[in-house]
């Protein structure tokens, strides 16, 4: 049997493949046939050698493979002898972390041969109820603001959500029964610099500068270093005049997301902007911070002032 497990979101990923581990392993007690095997390295002989090995006290294997796409032996020599392997007792398990091209061959067979889940970033209600479900996980409840509150800091980022939750019930736990306020979330979570950036240049990309502007002064009001709110301004600026750039030479999103070698969430929201720009207004706006990082490194403008001078040229 072929399990396929894939998609941009890593932590439900990794929670699947936890979760099939331990079923596995309350059936093999030993745990002594269970591989992990390195799919950017292993070769397709090496994945039958093992699956050929007679299994200790004759249990079921389960192997393992991460990270086999860009792995061009394997795939070749995989496919030739691939629905040989559907016929093995032992159960082969893909796991890919990052965003793999639909039309690759080896894609196209794991998706009509093997028991395959995707995972795709949650958004609105469904990111809603896996926050609800994790605060119930331990042993919490939280008020609409707090969850509503966790989301607006943290975006859909579930390893730092799962994280943030976990210390809030931790804090609460005095409290019989648990419950998490808005107040709480206000208190122990520091906004992502990374999901505020994004939203600001949302407003930037539809001439709301005002609305950017309140957005960058309230990360400041909140302690955050002008200096790395600049940092981020101008990474972000730069992602998306790369990827403007691709989308231009015509460069299909999945080569993009392979080429630019950023985080699939990151390549989404650069893709989703680059939109709302000609490649002549980023070619402007970096030139403009290009000019205000310098200013800001040699002194002649404070960084709290370069923030709204630059919002202010944009």
């Amino acid at each position: 049997m072929i399990i396929f497990l894939y998609g941009q979101d890593t932590y439900r990923a990794q929670a699947k493949l936890k979760e099939l581990i331990n079923h596995y392993q309350k059936s093999h007690k030993t745990g002594l046939n269970l591989r992990f095997l390195d799919g950017k390295k292993i070769s397709f002989q090496g994945l039958k050698e093992e699956i050929l090995t007679q299994a200790m006290f004759k249990e079921k294997k389960l192997i393992i493979l991460k990270d086999v796409f860009s792995n061009q032996a394997f795939k070749k020599d995989f496919l030739k002898e691939a629905k040989e392997i559907l016929n093995f007792k032992d159960t082969v398990l893909f796991h890919e972390e990052r965003e793999v091209n639909i039309k690759d061959p080896l894609f196209v067979f794991l998706k009509k041969q093997a028991k395959f889940q995707e995972f795709n970033p949650l958004f609105g209600k469904n990111l809603e109820n896996w926050v609800k479900k994790e605060i119930k996980e331990h042993g919490a409840k939280a008020e609409k603001g707090a969850i509503e509150k966790l989301i607006k800091f943290l975006g859909n980022d579930l390893w730092r959500l799962s994280s943030e939750i976990k210390k809030l019930a931790v804090y609460k736990q005095q409290s019989k029964p648990i419950q998490i306020l808005k107040e709480d979330v206000e208190l122990l979570v520091k906004p992502n610099i990374e999901t505020g950036i994004f939203k600001a240049i949302d407003f930037l990309a539809s001439k709301k500068k005002k609305e950017a502007i309140l957005l960058f002064h309230k990360h400041l009001e909140k302690g955050d270093s002008p200096l790395y709110l600049l940092t981020m301004i101008n990474f972000q600026f730069r992602n998306i005049l790369t990827i403007k750039e691709m989308v231009e030479s015509g460069l299909p999103y999945f080569h993009i997301l392979k080429q630019s070698s950023l985080r699939p969430f990151v390549v989404d929201k650069a893709y989703y902007q680059s939109e709302k720009f000609t490649l002549n207004e980023l070619k402007k706006i970096y030139r403009k911070l290009f000019q205000i990082d310098i200013d800001v490194k040699t002194g002649k403008i404070k960084p709290e002032i370069a923030i709204d001078l630059l919002v202010a040229k944009i």
